[in-house]
């Protein structure tokens, strides 16, 4: 069992979430044949975790529901959430981007009225702005059906440096593609202190 202690390490360090000492047990014995104990298994993990607990790492393995996996030390928790924060406003899709850029020159707006300016479905990029936490629902439209209304969040002023809507820059200012989607940009101004949009509608 040459290197049993940085097989189960490595196993760990690759599973997506907590991993059971079943699952080592059976990984190693489809791969090697090793026929492992539980308690073999328990006490190479006990060393693995003595191992992480020195203050030169900045994670540790710790176990979680019954599965073992390496998780940052809450000492560094701020820098690390300020990265993922960092990294999931640039993994917004174009689509995502457009969607966002209507709901804060047009808030409160309904989905409706997004894909009517679009002019394609925007169930996805919505419910992708809800889960990184950019966009809130504000109430319902008084219109039929009475849709949800969608407005900007703390978290979308904080990621693009707005201390209020009105900062935002107007589009008319901006440089606009000749392949622009929507309403164009002559007629779009920032929000104004009533949460009302100055889009001119058709």
């Amino acid at each position: 069992m040459r290197l049993l202690q940085q097989h189960i390490e490595a196993l760990i360090f690759t599973a997506e979430q907590g991993i059971t000492m079943d699952e080592i047990q059976s990984c190693l014995k489809a791969v090697y044949g090793w026929e492992l104990t539980r308690d073999e298994i328990r006490d190479n993990i006990s060393q693995l975790q003595e191992k992480y607990r020195a203050d030169e790492f900045s994670f540790e393995l710790a176990e979680i529901a019954g599965g073992f996996e390496f998780l940052t030390k809450k000492e560094f928790h701020v820098a690390v959430h300020t990265l993922l924060q960092i990294k999931e406003k640039k993994k917004l899709s174009t689509a995502a981007m457009e969607t966002l850029a209507i709901i804060a020159y047009k808030q409160p707006v309904s989905k409706p009225e997004i894909e009517q300016i679009r002019g394609v479905n925007c169930d996805y990029s919505i419910q992708k702005l809800l889960e990184k936490e950019l966009i809130v629902i504000e109430g319902k439209s008084d219109g039929p059906g009475r849709p949800l209304l969608y407005g900007t969040s703390k978290n979308f002023m904080d990621h693009f440096g707005l201390k209020n809507v009105r900062d935002l820059p107007k589009l008319k200012d901006l440089h606009i593609p000749e392949n622009e989607i929507g309403t164009p940009a002559e007629n779009m101004e920032p929000v104004t202190d009533s949460g009302q949009s100055g889009i001119a509608e058709e």
